[in-house]
């Protein structure tokens, strides 16, 4: 899971150190676990349906082409622009502290190079901020 080059971000770096499609959904797999399991993220869970099916794939695919591999979520859903997507919901501090704790728990626990995980934590803070500031909170 060596980069071509060391720079994350750069063409299908990100993409290919999280293991491709199979990783990501690995590590998509474990943050809704995490959801599930932390009392923590109760209220995040709940915004979700009770069924994670399609949140688990929508998640997997749109993390594929964040992170420079294939764009299966516009080849599947079409666009989207994740703050609008969530404006309706009501993320405060709490909630997005929440999301990020929840993959942050499984960032740690996949085969990612340690500067690796510390950088896809940094990049996931950003869409995290951006739902919480065009939140209806």
């Amino acid at each position: 899971m060596k980069s071509k080059n060391g720079k994350f971000g750069v063409g299908d770096n990100s993409y290919q150190m999280a293991g491709g499609l199979v990783g990501i959904t690995q590590l998509v797999d474990e943050f809704y676990q995490n959801m599930d399991k932390l009392s923590s993220s109760k209220k995040i869970r709940d915004m979700h349906p009770s069924d994670l099916t399609d949140s688990r794939q929508k998640l997997a695919y749109f993390l594929s082409g964040w992170l420079g591999g294939p764009k299966l979520y516009s080849q599947h859903y079409g666009s989207i622009n994740i703050p609008a997507a969530h404006k309706h919901l009501t993320v405060g501090h709490e909630e997005s502290e929440a999301w990020l704790h929840c993959m942050q728990q499984a960032v740690d626990n996949q085969p990612y190079e340690a500067d690796f995980k510390v950088y896809l934590m940094k990049q996931l803070r950003v869409p995290a901020e951006r739902i919480r500031l065009v939140s209806s909170s």
